[in-house]
């Protein structure tokens, strides 16, 4: 029950991605050769909702020996026309965390960074067994927003997401990776059973059903330094760098929402 568990984060898959994605996005070839890696080594891709309910019921609902998560953000057409015939001929399962404004369709409301995936495309994964979760309404710095708009975009992005695909998203990420204990309770408030982050670090029930990490996949991620992570080697020397920046501008963020929070509670000046 308590063995660390891999959960990946893939933004785009696509040879060529928009210069905004192009840091976070990997190529139709790699995500395939990164996929093989998991069946080569006899890991078994389980959904967020799975992870959750295992660890909330004190391992009755046991994972498979080796399980690793893949998860998808933002709602790139790429995951619909590159990764989904991969992870069916696996027969693996993933998560999509999508942000509902970015998505083509009649709650668009634009913003989003490159090609997105359309409704119809959302409820096929679904069909073929991938989990929706959500991602907020319109991707913004979640700790960095006042509270009505925290609650908007988390519950708009909820009842989209039900009213599209006919049921309730259980599962959460956050935008970026920042959150804060306000962001998480709305998350919680919202209805949403379990949420992950970033962290650059393997998932441990310790970390809370709202704050559990994920390990970054990028462009730049070989496949060697994929087979380590995926089997928990060298995590911490691996995303070293992350670690200082994340802590660096953790602090810088806190600043930012404090002078927020000030100009808020001073209001408009006669």
């Amino acid at each position: 029950m308590n063995t660390p568990v891999p959960v990946l984060m893939y933004h785009a898959v696509a040879d060529a991605p928009a210069k905004e994605t192009y840091g976070l996005s990997v190529s139709p070839a790699a995500f395939a050769e990164q996929m093989a890696v998991l069946a080569e080594r006899g890991l078994t891709p389980v959904t967020t909702a799975e992870l959750g309910a295992s660890w909330r019921s004190g391992g009755r609902s046991p994972l498979p020996a080796r399980p690793v998560l893949i998860t998808f953000d933002d709602g790139y057409e790429g995951v619909h026309r590159h990764a989904l015939p991969v992870l069916a001929a696996h027969g693996f399962s993933s998560t999509l965390f999508v942000s509902t404004g970015w998505l083509r369709g009649a709650h668009d409301e634009g913003g989003a960074l490159d090609t997105m995936l359309d409704w119809d495309q959302v409820r096929e994964l679904a069909s073929a067994g991938t989990e929706i979760g959500g991602h907020t309404h319109s991707h913004p710095q979640m700790d960095q927003i006042d509270d009505a708009r925290l609650r908007f975009e988390t519950e708009h992005c909820r009842d989209v997401v039900a009213g599209e695909l006919g049921e309730v998203p259980g599962s959460f990420a956050y935008p970026y990776g920042y959150s804060s204990r306000r962001v998480r309770e709305t998350v919680r408030a919202a209805g949403f059973a379990q949420s992950f982050a970033v962290g650059n670090g393997l998932a441990r029930p310790a970390q809370g059903p709202y704050a559990i990490e994920r390990l970054t996949v990028r462009r730049r991620t070989g496949i060697e330094e994929f087979t380590r992570i995926v089997e928990g080697r060298a995590i911490r020397r691996t995303f070293a760098g992350d670690r200082v920046l994340t802590k660096g501008y953790a602090a810088v963020r806190r600043t930012r929402r404090a002078a927020a929070l000030l100009r808020e509670t001073a209001g408009p000046r006669g």
